[in-house]
């Protein structure tokens, strides 16, 4: 199963690419924005998850939310939202759009591994 990784900062990329890595989820898509996202959920057919930024250039984190879960085929992909729009306010409208998830930057590696698990269903060791 690939991640696809959406930011429009190519560093915060890195460190969740790099997060990602170290939990063992190697095969990433990377996108600076949701156009490019959407061009590489198209591509890709195996993306299983999507963790992108809200605040991007063309095409931001949540017109993809709304994007991706207009689909039918799309529906039940888990997608986590990584911004630093924290207030209560965002993650209502985040939630309500169609993540699974929420995280607030900065983040740890520990966080995103909860999350991530927790929209793959996974049992907490």
């Amino acid at each position: 199963m690939k991640i696809l990784v959406v930011d429009d900062s190519s560093t915060m990329r890195r460190i969740i690419v790099n997060t990602l890595a170290r939990l063992g989820y190697k095969d990433v898509v990377q996108a600076a924005d949701g156009v490019e996202a959407w061009d590489a959920l198209q591509a890709n057919e195996d993306i299983g998850v999507v963790i992108t930024d809200w605040n991007m250039p063309n095409m931001n984190g949540l017109e993809l939310v709304k994007k991706i879960r207009a689909q039918d085929k799309y529906k039940a992909m888990p997608i986590i939202m990584v911004t630093t729009e924290g207030g209560k306010k965002e993650v209502i409208i985040a939630l309500k759009a169609g993540v699974n998830n929420y995280i607030v930057k900065p983040f740890t590696p520990q966080v995103l591994k909860e999350k991530l698990e927790g929209v793959l269903g996974k049992n907490e060791e």
